[in-house]
């Protein structure tokens, strides 16, 4: 299979990657299913794909969960060493196209005392929510990658309904 038709299949298709690339084989390496499944397990145990009720949860704990996968992404890459090449490649694209952005926008804002107000709160869980689907999907091409049972969609998502007020 390529990796143009495996990204296809989990519905990925909005990322970035250049056409010589997506045209090359998929072919996990042991190396690439350990370190999937490393990540694959810190993914569905955070705010990183777990919704937040609607009357809990705090913004600014789940930005910091989200932004932490940049550390253990580079702590697994970095330990599962050269040989887990395919997992570092969807990796640093998920980690730059999709969760960089978000980082970045609302850090700057969290700094700026922005999570202070209804409407921002609410606009910040609405866009955790759109990365969140996002991160759902590449778990489960974690799974894919790993080998392993996809346990994604194994709860039943919590149902939003208000937002929570903003935190003072």
């Amino acid at each position: 299979m390529k990796w143009k038709e495996w990204l296809e299949r989990r519905g990925m298709t909005s990322l970035r990657i250049t056409p010589p690339f997506l045209e090359m084989e998929w072919a996990p390496k042991d190396q690439d299913k350990d370190a999937a499944w490393e990540l694959y397990v810190e993914l569905l145990t955070r705010t990183t794909t777990q919704r937040l009720p609607a009357d809990a949860g705090d913004e600014a704990a789940a930005l910091e969960s989200i932004h932490d996968l940049f550390g253990l992404t580079r702590e697994i890459i970095r330990r599962r060493g050269r040989l887990c090449l395919e997992f570092s490649k969807i990796a640093i694209v998920i980690l730059n196209q999709k969760i960089r952005p978000f980082t970045t926008k609302w850090h700057k804002e969290l700094l700026e005392g922005a999570l202070d107000t209804p409407a921002r709160v609410s606009e910040f869980r609405t866009e955790l929510g759109s990365l969140q689907s996002d991160l759902r999907a590449y778990a489960k091409m974690l799974a894919d990658m790993a080998g392993v049972e996809d346990l994604t969609d194994l709860e039943e998502p919590t149902q939003p309904t208000k937002h929570a007020p903003a935190r003072k």
